[in-house]
């Protein structure tokens, strides 16, 4: 059981969360990436993995010997291979959860109970441990026990339907947008679960699931007033002049949505006549005629190319050249901002994000690449205050990998 007394005091010169200890037991990349957000604002995260490993590490990727998946979203963490079945395994994560601040899992219900790391069964042994559980569909309703995936929740929830083109067929999100938007909620009831145990002494469950990530993150569309039919347009895309748009050379977003920025964007394309035209002074009414706008606009943004165009507009019309993430690694701003720097894992050193935040001028360490399957397991071990003899005994047995 944690004693309050000997917890780690962080300095005015650390990180928020310095000292708090979160054992990381989910996969994929909603737990992970909540878990990786929590280490790059100084948690100590131990990602805890079954003997075949997070299933992430399998995905495909372009780099020989590792999951670029992976390495996303497991950076800064310290690895823990743990068969919770073998006799010890058990008694591993007990004893770790006796000394942790958080515990993260995405099991499905039920899961937990025969794995023993149920919340009844945790919190007696430490009182103010927090278990944050992730599932697809929430722990009550005929989903619950659903296997619950990024994709599947935005055909569920109507995004793929609001991603089509007029008419056309439903699309998908690519980039995992419902589980990276859990992660942050992951990460933000944690912070707020961390300071009410600081006022209440007690840890508690927070329970969030993908369906519930999928919903909140379309809180602007989810409003149905009393008159009106459930099926009706709720987009908030503005349309017509705001979008992307072809050059002469590549592709430009443009967002002309205020007074001012409508302005600017008529004065730089040569298009003065638009500007004090009493039809199109409301982002409605462009919108009413996106087809003479659209076409008069790109009739102007043919005649030089995107970049050029993104640098006359400068601060006078919010845009940008429709980029490649590769293209962000060197982007003066990215660079300006330090958000990307290097890492390292045992197999490969690369490029990626480092930091996303500034917590009052805090310099922190550059985190440390996504951990090998186990690798800091003797270690881990050893300063939950298991003997050599013991870890040698949990290895034989194969509860430790």
């Amino acid at each position: 059981m944690n004693d309050r007394s000997l917890m780690h005091i962080p300095s005015a010169d650390s990180l928020p969360l310095d000292g708090v200890r979160i054992l990381d037991l989910s996969a994929y990349i909603a737990g992970p990436y909540g878990c990786a957000l929590l280490a790059d604002m100084g948690a100590t995260v131990t990602k805890v993995e079954p003997p075949e490993g997070d299933n992430l590490r399998k995905y495909p990727s372009t780099l020989p010997k590792e999951s670029r998946a992976f390495l996303g979203v497991n950076r800064g963490k310290r690895g823990l291979c743990l068969d919770l079945k073998a006799p010890g395994g058990r008694e591993v994560i007990h004893r770790l959860a006796a000394q942790a601040d958080v515990l993260v899992h995405n099991f499905r219900p039920g899961v937990p109970e025969r794995l023993g790391i149920d919340a009844a069964t945790l919190h007696a042994l430490n009182p103010r441990l927090i278990i944050c559980a992730m599932t697809g569909y929430g722990d009550a309703g005929p989903m619950a026990r659903h296997a619950g995936y990024d994709q599947v929740l935005q055909s569920m929830t109507g995004m793929c339907a609001s991603q089509a083109k007029g008419d056309g067929e439903p699309e998908i999100l690519y980039g995992s947008v419902v589980d990276y938007y859990g992660a942050s909620l992951i990460a933000s009831s944690i912070g707020a679960a961390l300071y009410q145990r600081e006022r209440t002494g007690h840890g508690q469950v927070i329970k969030l699931s993908l369906l519930g990530s999928a919903l909140a993150m379309q809180s602007a569309r989810l409003v149905w007033a009393d008159d009106e039919p459930r099926h009706i347009e709720r987009d908030m895309r503005s349309g017509g002049v705001t979008g992307i748009h072809p050059t002469a050379e590549g592709y430009l977003y443009l967002s002309a949505n205020t007074p001012r920025f409508w302005q600017s964007l008529c004065e730089h394309t040569g298009l003065d006549d638009l500007a004090t035209d009493t039809a199109y002074d409301s982002v409605k009414k462009r919108a009413q005629h996106a087809d003479v706008l659209v076409a008069r606009l790109r009739e102007a943004l043919a005649r030089a190319p995107a970049a050029a165009w993104a640098e006359r507009f400068g601060q006078s019309v919010p845009c940008s050249v429709v980029n490649r993430i590769g293209d962000m690694f060197d982007h003066p701003q990215v660079q300006a901002m330090d958000y990307v720097g290097d890492l390292q894992t045992r197999t490969v050193r690369y490029r990626g994000l480092t930091r996303w935040a500034d917590f009052g001028g805090v310099t922190p360490d550059a985190p440390a690449g996504a951990p090998a399957l186990g690798e800091h397991g003797d270690a881990i071990l050893a300063e939950a205050g298991f003997s050599a003899d013991d870890i040698q005994a949990l290895r034989a047995n194969a509860a430790v990998h």
